[in-house]
């Protein structure tokens, strides 16, 4: 991570996006010598990857399969 103090990252801003966009580089922006700000590449999410919980989920029926009457609510027959 290279440090850029706040004058220098606001004269240069496209600059630096321009870096962190093709070299996916880190830059600590710091006031008066301290840290107030991390400029970093921007991390997608997968949104296709299934949540770790939904793989331990068990269904013991068959979801497919028609309901009885008897299941049904007696307000819903």
């Amino acid at each position: 991570m290279k440090i850029v103090n706040v004058h220098e990252a606001k004269t240069n801003f496209s600059s630096l996006l321009a870096t962190v966009e093709c070299s996916s580089e880190s830059f600590v922006i710091c006031r008066n010598g301290e840290p107030v700000a991390d400029l970093v590449p921007h991390k997608r999410v997968n949104r296709i990857k299934p949540h770790p919980i939904l793989g331990k989920m068990k269904i013991k029926y068959d979801p497919i399969e028609p309901a009885s009457e008897a299941e049904w609510r007696r307000r819903f027959r």
